[in-house]
């Protein structure tokens, strides 16, 4: 039987290049050096990466909770 793939992907791995692009473009806006820019973007993927899954985490405990 056929399975699509896109059914069997889980919609939070689709968050996971979006949050880089973003954090790139966001530390190439601020630098001009290489170096600094993937600093400051790794930095903000782990950041924002880190805020989705405390805010996805807390919402998880209140639904169970209920």
């Amino acid at each position: 039987m056929f399975v699509p793939i896109l059914g069997v992907i889980n919609a939070y791995w689709f968050a996971l290049p979006l949050i880089l692009a973003i954090s790139l473009v966001y530390a190439a806006s601020r630098h001009e050096a290489w170096g600094r820019i993937l600093r400051h973007a790794a930095r903000l993927f782990v950041m924002i990466t880190g805020v989705l899954a405390l805010a996805t985490a807390i919402l998880l405990l209140i639904n169970t909770q209920v």
